[in-house]
């Protein structure tokens, strides 16, 4: 039964609630590539793949439009794949669960995927529209665009013809985006040796939950907590005040998501056990007060659970626990170019333990410069090598440069104002988008970015706005009936 089927604009929530039924973890898009496939196959329309995956579908001018400029509309197929710890829930194979919520689209108990499976709804509508008027057009659904922006990176010149670019991978109705941050990975990688189990000796674990995360780049100004930084707060402190022993320290998961769940097992001498409990205790009422208007509902837990057979060496554990302690997380400059917008930050993203003896943390940096990307991302080097770990970084990828007098920006803009009657907010994002890659191979491209307003974009708590979604199909399908 179609849980969307009665919201406006129709055929975009169908074609969404299509895609929800359709597995497409980043870097795993064969399920999804095949459903696009598939779409273009049964509405007669051109479609091509490149050797990443990238799938275009293309579709010809309505009749008297054929000289008009070709505009491409872009998204991407993957989408973060996030989930509550008690939800039980495959993403590799099962359907998204969406559901309506006092005006929202949201999912039970996991990210929802309107980033970006509202855009390609709206570009499966327009493809199948006989109504709208509109020149030739090019819709590019790229591959890995969460994880790696592999689909963009590999993108090669001559694929696409468009010389005008609509990106539907923005979150904010009402706001046009004309650039946006680039990024790169700084991934550090201890290694420990393993003590024997202490005599007498007791188990905790210790659990921080319920926190919002979102999306390291538009959520990172919103002084969210990170869960990685909350627990590592008291371990670091525990260890000098008890006689513990790290086994285990697990927190957050994707590069791009603000951690919103770590958990530690620690060992302690059995007399020491109901002192450390007292004292996570008292944490807890400080940093739940220290959080109370912006984490309503974060949760710390202690447990007693069985023991271990590992344990982290002493010396490893300090250089550890000193180190993410250092770490800087969060907003390191506003910009001075565009009010009210962050310039660079960084996310502490991800600790896990690997390979019997690994412990690997994952940390992304972002900023409008290029040179102030650089340098966060050699900060946080900084900070791990001074630990005695390994770091490594990524490629990186660039940002956009905002350009104040695009023509395809003056026609968003006034088709904006003349459908709701106000300016719409034109700046860049501190989020990565794909145009700065997409730049680098088509370098005459102009392009601005919009979309529907979403909210908790890379955790379960991933919500799309009804009422902003119509008004974004609004403004899109003026948008390509103004384009000359």
């Amino acid at each position: 039964m179609k849980i969307l089927g009665e919201l406006t604009p129709q055929p975009l929530f169908n074609y969404f609630e299509e895609i929800c039924q359709v597995p497409r973890p980043s870097k795993k898009e064969e399920k999804i590539r095949k459903f696009l496939l598939d779409f273009a196959r049964k509405n007669n329309l051109q479609a091509k793949t490149d050797k990443a995956g990238n799938v275009l579908i293309s579709k010809s001018a309505t009749p008297g439009r054929e000289n008009n400029p070709t505009v491409i509309l872009q998204t991407h197929m993957d989408m973060v794949c996030e989930k509550n710890s008690d939800k039980k829930f495959d993403f590799n194979n099962d359907p998204i669960e969406p559901m309506i919520v006092d005006g929202w689209v949201k999912a039970n108990g996991t990210t929802l995927g309107a980033d970006c499976g509202i855009g390609i709804a709206a570009q499966m509508a327009v493809l199948t529209s006989n109504k709208i008027k509109h020149g030739p057009l090019e819709c590019l659904i790229t591959v890995d665009e969460e994880t790696g922006l592999t689909g963009a990176f590999a993108l090669q010149p001559g694929f696409m013809k468009g010389s005008i670019l609509l990106n539907l991978d923005s979150e904010d109705e009402g706001e046009i985006f004309i650039g946006c941050a680039g990024g790169i990975d700084t991934l550090i990688s201890f290694t420990f040796k393993n003590e024997p189990v202490p005599k007498n000796s007791v188990a905790v674990k210790l659990s921080v939950s319920g926190l919002l995360g979102g999306h390291s780049g538009d959520d990172i100004h919103k002084n969210r907590g990170n869960a990685i930084k909350i627990l590592n707060r008291f371990l670091w402190k525990a260890s000098r005040e008890f006689s513990v022993k790290l086994s285990e320290f697990d927190g957050g998961n994707l590069r791009n998501a603000i951690a919103r769940e770590s958990s530690a097992i620690l060992l302690l001498p059995i007399n020491e056990k109901e002192n450390l409990l007292n004292a996570f205790e008292e944490f807890t009422a400080k940093v739940k007060f220290e959080f109370e208007k912006n984490e309503p509902n974060l949760k710390l837990k202690a447990e007693k659970v069985a023991i271990p057979g590992q344990i982290v060496d002493t010396e490893t554990q300090k250089k550890l626990l000193d180190s993410i302690y250092a770490c800087p997380h969060g907003i390191l400059e506003m910009s001075s170019r565009m009010e009210g917008m962050v310039e660079t930050s960084t996310n502490l993203a991800s600790i896990k333990f690997a390979n019997g003896n690994k412990i690997i943390i994952t940390t992304s940096q972002r900023s409008e410069l290029e040179s102030r990307k650089y340098f966060a991302a050699e900060m946080v080097q900084s900070v791990f090598e001074l630990a005695g770990a390994d770091v490594t970084h990524s490629d990186g990828y660039p940002g956009w440069t905002p350009n104040s007098d695009s023509k395809i920006l003056g026609t968003t803009v006034a088709s904006y104002k003349k459908l709701f009657g106000k300016e719409p907010i034109v700046r860049s994002i501190h989020a990565g988008l794909e145009c700065g890659l997409f730049l680098e191979k088509y370098p005459n491209l102009d392009m601005v970015s919009f979309g529907p307003t979403i909210k908790g974009a890379h955790s379960p708590d991933e919500r799309l706005n009804i009422e902003t979604t119509e008004k974004f199909w609004k403004h899109l399908v003026d948008v390509l009936e103004n384009i000359e």
